[in-house]
């Protein structure tokens, strides 16, 4: 852990003094592709397929600020970051954004050198046991051994709450979320324990899903967002507005099918870039916005095909859900 202190200031150091003239939409632009940092594989976040092709709400957020800014969607190269490696790779500019369910927390906000530029998904700290343990509650897990991914909030969180409720645990400790899924099925764990949404999709995932429950306890607030590198202003508006445009696009009833039909709705026409000069703030085309809704669809869509409860990983919105249908999810006002 010192080491990786070590390698982090060390690449804090190098960012601080590259950044004072960082302009990442000129380098994205000159590259013709957005470097985005994404996961090693986690089910409906970020997660490639057998041809390498990648998915998730990450993959979508990456895929949004690719559309706003080079017109396209495809035009992004994943790169597949452990948690240990995700913030060095972001100070030292092997990235452009990272978006890697990520949370967003004091430390990382104020010491890193980076900004978090919005929430994607809200969740919290879970807990996935085995059906035959016949444990319905974290307070049963006294003494027990929990599968931990290296690097993460979640470490931080689980000695929090056996501390404060007298509870001893051993942490069982892994690179990569598919290390902590491997040692829970080969039982070198009593229980796996990370964010409900990763649990929900790593039990998708497990030979028998149905041998494995995720409890209802949850003991943590975890705001999973993109992050980007501080001394540009401007990049950091540019991805922190293409995740809006997608939450604003569901509230206006905005989807990939309908971006282009003829509206009198002064938002909507907003959104499509017929009207108003938000892109000239940004530095960017009028249909910066059109092209993310119609490339990657609003957040409902977004939600609806990596992790909804259509799919293996069944999630339901929850406060997810936009803050007019009881949720907690806005965006700002464009205007």
């Amino acid at each position: 852990m010192n080491k990786l202190l070590k390698l982090s200031a060390a690449s804090l150091l190098v960012f601080t003094g590259f950044s004072v003239n960082a302009d990442t939409l000129s380098d994205v632009k000159a590259k013709g592709s957005l470097s985005c940092g994404v996961s090693t594989g986690t089910p409906g976040f970020s997660n490639p397929d057998s041809n390498g092709n990648w998915s998730g709400m990450d993959v979508d957020v990456c895929r949004a600020i690719a559309a706003a800014t080079l017109g396209d969607d495809r035009k992004v190269k994943y790169v597949p970051l452990s948690a240990k490696e995700r913030f060095i790779a972001l100070q030292s500019g092997e990235i452009d954004v990272l978006s890697r369910n990520t949370t967003w927390t004091h430390t990382r906000d104020t010491s890193l050198g980076l900004n978090f530029a919005g929430v994607n998904y809200y969740d919290g700290q879970g807990f996935m046991v085995k059906k035959a343990l016949g444990v319905n509650s974290v307070k049963d897990l006294d003494g027990a051994s929990f599968c931990i991914q290296a690097g993460t909030t979640t470490e931080l969180n689980l000695a929090d709450y056996f501390r404060s409720n007298n509870m001893k645990f051993k942490a069982v400790t892994y690179d990569t979320s598919a290390q902590t899924k491997g040692g829970f099925e080969a039982g070198r764990c009593d229980a796996l324990t990370s964010d409900v949404s990763q649990l929900a999709g790593l039990r998708s995932t497990l030979k028998d899903p149905s041998s494995a429950v995720v409890l209802g306890d949850v003991i943590s607030k975890e705001p999973l967002g993109p992050v980007v590198r501080q001394g540009d202003d401007n990049w950091f508006n540019i991805v922190k507005w293409s995740l809006n445009a997608m939450i604003e696009a569901e509230e206006l009833g905005i989807t990939s099918r309908t971006i282009d039909r003829t509206s009198t709705s002064p938002g909507v026409q907003r959104l499509q870039g017929k009207i108003g000069k938000l892109n000239e703030h940004l530095g960017l085309n009028k249909d910066w916005a059109r092209n993310i809704i119609a490339q990657v669809g609003n957040y409902g869509e977004s939600f609806e095909r990596n992790i909804g409860m259509s799919t293996p990983i069944a999630l339901p919105r929850g406060v997810n859900q936009l803050w007019i249908k009881g949720g907690i999810l806005y965006s700002p006002a464009f205007r």
